[in-house]
């Protein structure tokens, strides 16, 4: 007669310690996410709505968008939204999911000033336009020859040999309103000074 099997029961694939939290727990972390994932669609959603961002950050950010609102285009950043449909978020957010939670992270911050009352206005920009903001719509622009582009080609370089080299909006300022729309929008005394900076950190020029 063959031997009799002992059977163990098998346990749960669960550790110990997770067995042990009581479902109490487990519901209040499910809320939590929902909660979080509720919010974080909602703040989504309003910060694509240019007239969302303007209710909270008030002189000079008002006058931008009432820039975009207006028939004539003025600046660089309504040129973008008359032939784009470019909105705030758009350009104040970095690439990717990454750069969008940043940028919901900072607005989070600043509505919570809002509320409390200890919001600076003007409000201060703590977080300047990055290149890698530009490049998401403007991607091939480095990579584009010819003399009047060459400072794109190197602006890599500038930036490599120094620390306080200029960026994309040294020359394209989105939101001032003396540029020359031939020149899409720059404004010729600021960006030669900024051309002139490149040229002396890289030795082009004495």
């Amino acid at each position: 007669m063959a031997p009799r099997r002992s059977y163990q029961r098998r346990s749960s694939r669960r550790p110990p310690a997770i067995r042990r939290i009581p479902w109490p727990v487990w519901a209040m972390l499910g809320v939590l996410v929902f909660v979080a994932g509720t919010a974080f669609s909602t703040g989504a959603t309003l910060e694509e709505r240019d007239g969302f961002c303007a209710s909270c950050h008030t002189q000079p950010e008002s006058a931008y968008f009432q820039r975009t609102q207006a028939a004539t285009v003025a600046d660089l950043a309504s040129n973008h939204h008359a032939m784009a449909a470019t909105r705030c978020i758009d350009c104040h957010s970095g690439p990717g999911l990454s750069g969008r939670v940043g940028a919901m992270a900072l607005g989070a911050k600043d509505l919570a000033a809002f509320v409390t009352r200890t919001d600076q206005q003007p409000a201060p920009l703590t977080v300047p336009i990055a290149d890698a903001n530009c490049l998401k719509c403007h991607g091939d622009v480095p990579s584009k020859g010819g003399f009047p582009r060459h400072f794109h080609a190197f602006l890599a370089r500038w930036q490599a040999a120094d620390p306080s080299a200029g960026t994309c909006v040294s020359c394209h300022s989105a939101h001032t309103t003396d540029g020359d729309p031939s020149l899409a929008y720059l404004e010729q005394a600021r960006t030669q000074q900024t051309c002139e900076s490149c040229h002396v950190a890289l030795g082009a020029r004495a």
